[in-house]
């Protein structure tokens, strides 16, 4: 009886645990708030911040000194990636390996201070906004150079945005989130060091889309004269190192598929220390792939590699691991990234002059009812609890849980109501037969649901709609597949049904995702345009307008809450049509050696805020 008690108040002692874990909240001063949902000691959260770097000049030289505590030059990071780059072209990426590894090796004009959101110097030295709110004056570094010795001054700037962005090559995405209410900014070289930017109208997210990487106009200006083409195959998985000119922090120096992708340190980058010693402290920077997160796990755990996101359903393991073991645990808060459920709402016939959707899907698909029913049908509580054992929260709204321009009451959502789902699809017409769904046509419903192979958690959520899915009499034919077929799928044969994705997302701009919602945009994935598309001008459906309207309303819109407005109407119109229907929000917990310093994680840095201050403490 005794020891029955006893289990009893285990039991109970535990729960408590949990919930303390998933609901305790602080808030500090990032620009925003945000949630931190544990109060474990073993769980550290971010509470060490990093002024801003200064602005120091040398021998007629302007570099960036940060005020991190001086390191130890040598050795290596060991990092691991799920799957292999696509390019090294940081304008031709079309998922988050690529675009890391690419721009890594080319700095922006401009970045985002990882503490508080503020925008700061980058390759500029300095920026100055007019009182027009239209004019904007970038003064550049001056001496500082590329990697093969040439002079990195506004002719480079002038032809990255003037030429690469504004004419679309790549994959579009930089254009997109530049266009104001409809046009382009101009851009002026107005000396050697100097780029003057005019918008048409005042536009709020203009300085934080100066991000873009800024390419040698030397060794890519002869690139674009030949064509998109070329330029989409120019410095792809096959390049040499050696080609590689670069102006950030770390040059390719090998890459070995389905093994490793290895950085080393640019020894003329323009970070200094306190000492004005130039970083990387670290010599070498490793990827190494994985393939999958069951891999990258055991990869961690037999010190192969240095850090790892943690699943929830692996926190148990690591904290008891912790106890004899040589990292720490660090929690970020809610992932930062929006999962969802994606629906092919297209419409459109290919080249051939067939539709990229099976005509009697598509009827299913396009019904707002029929998609509002899938997300009232899926348990996201009961799915969170399998797949990261309740380490996660909810997700119901396109905006991230730490957008500081998230929508309240869009957020809260709704619990599994299949009842409700049931009364939606009986008002289109469908009708149940041996508990098996069927349309008004007498059509059987039946999908086919995909995903990444190797991102475990996906899979495990994609068992778990489908089991939902058949309680709605909906059969659904899960298929896991490679992650390049995926993106060709969405991007170019445009022939899916359904595919559960994440897009990562900026908590401080919703206009980051403009392209994702405009219907021309390069990541408008529910309903993709392609150049083949026969009569497309009369496929776009009305709440999409209305999305393009508010954002671009938006941007043009300077008073936060005033803007916040824009963007609470964008976040109910989702939620309303189910474009995408969001999923789940895991805990952000990472797993870090106690050698690696200077890592300073933030909840807009990450785990490194910056990879060239971090050394290796033997």
């Amino acid at each position: 009886m005794k020891k029955h008690a006893y289990n009893i108040l285990i039991i109970i002692f535990s729960l408590l645990l949990l919930f303390l874990l998933l609901k305790l909240v602080f808030k500090k001063d990032y620009g925003f708030d945000t949630v931190n949902t544990q109060n474990y000691e073993e769980l550290l959260t971010p509470n060490q911040e990093l002024d801003s770097p200064k602005n120091i000049t040398i021998n007629g030289i302007d570099y960036l000194q940060t005020q991190a505590p001086i390191g130890k030059f040598g050795g290596v990071l060991k990092d691991s990636i799920m799957g292999d780059p696509k390019t090294f072209n940081p304008y031709n990426s079309n998922d988050a390996t690529s675009s890391e590894l690419a721009s890594i090796m080319y700095d922006g004009l401009l970045t985002t201070n990882p503490f508080n959101g503020e925008v700061i110097p980058k390759l500029a030295k300095s920026f100055k906004i007019k009182e027009d709110k239209k004019t904007y004056i970038i003064k550049l570094r001056k001496g500082l150079k590329w990697s093969d010795g040439k002079e990195i001054t506004a002719d480079d700037v002038y032809f990255t945005y003037n030429t690469v962005i504004f004419e679309g090559f790549g994959d579009g995405s930089s254009r997109d989130v530049l266009l104001i209410d409809g046009k382009l900014p101009k851009i002026e070289k107005i000396d050697k060091y100097t780029i003057k930017f005019t918008t048409p109208k005042p536009f709020a997210p203009f300085l934080r889309n100066l991000s873009a990487s800024i390419l040698p106009k030397h060794i890519f200006e002869p690139v674009t004269k030949k064509g998109a083409n070329y330029f989409l195959s120019f410095q792809g998985v096959d390049v040499k190192p050696e080609k590689l000119v670069i102006s950030g922090a770390f040059k390719l120096k090998e890459y070995v598929p389905s093994q490793r992708v290895v950085f080393v340190k640019n020894p003329n980058y323009y970070l200094l220390n306190k000492n004005n010693e130039h970083l990387p402290y670290i010599d070498k920077w490793v990827n190494i792939i994985t393939g999958d997160l069951n891999n990258q796990t055991l990869k961690f755990e037999s010190g192969e590699i240095d850090l790892l996101a943690v699943n929830g359903s692996l926190l148990n393991r690591y904290r008891e691991l912790k106890k004899h073991s040589d990292f720490d645990l660090y929690n970020l808060g809610p992932s930062t990234n929006t999962t969802f459920m994606l629906f092919n709402l297209n419409n459109r016939k290919n080249k051939d002059g067939k539709y990229y959707v099976n005509p009697i899907k598509q009827k299913w698909l396009q019904d707002k009812n029929f998609r509002s029913a899938i997300d009232w049908a899926i348990d996201r509580q009961d799915l969170i609890l399998n797949v990261f054992s309740g380490l996660a929260s909810p997700l119901h709204s396109s905006e991230p849980i730490l957008s500081r321009f998230l929508n309240q009451k869009v957020a809260k959502g709704h619990s599994q109501n299949l009842d409700y789902a049931k009364s939606l699809l009986k008002k289109s017409g469908f009708y149940y037969k041996n508990d098996q769904l069927f349309d008004k046509y007498g059509n059987k419903v039946e999908l086919e649901l995909l995903t990444n192979a190797g991102n475990t958690q996906r899979e495990a959520a994609g068992v778990s709609i489908k089991q939902d899915l058949e309680k709605l009499g909906i059969k659904i034919n899960f298929k896991p597949i490679e992650f390049n077929s995926l993106v060709n799928k969405i991007t170019n044969e445009v022939n899916f049904d359904c595919i559960i994705l994440a897009l990562t997302s900026n908590i401080l701009e919703p206009n980051s995702g403009y392209n994702v919602w405009t219907p021309n945009g390069a990541l408008h994935i529910f309903n993709k345009r392609t150049p083949n598309d026969l009569k497309s001008s009369d496929k776009v459906l009305d709440f999409e307008i209305e999305l393009e309207e508010i954002f671009k309303k938006g941007a043009l819109e300077l008073d936060f809450n005033k803007r916040k407005k824009y963007y609470d109407r964008y976040q109910e119109i989702i939620a309303q049509q189910n474009p995408l229907v969001y999923l789940y929000a895991p805990l952000t917990i990472y797993a870090i050696r106690q050698k690696i310093k200077n890592i300073y994680p933030s909840v807009i840095g990450g785990i490194i805020s910056d990879k060239s201050l971090i050394y290796i403490e033997d």
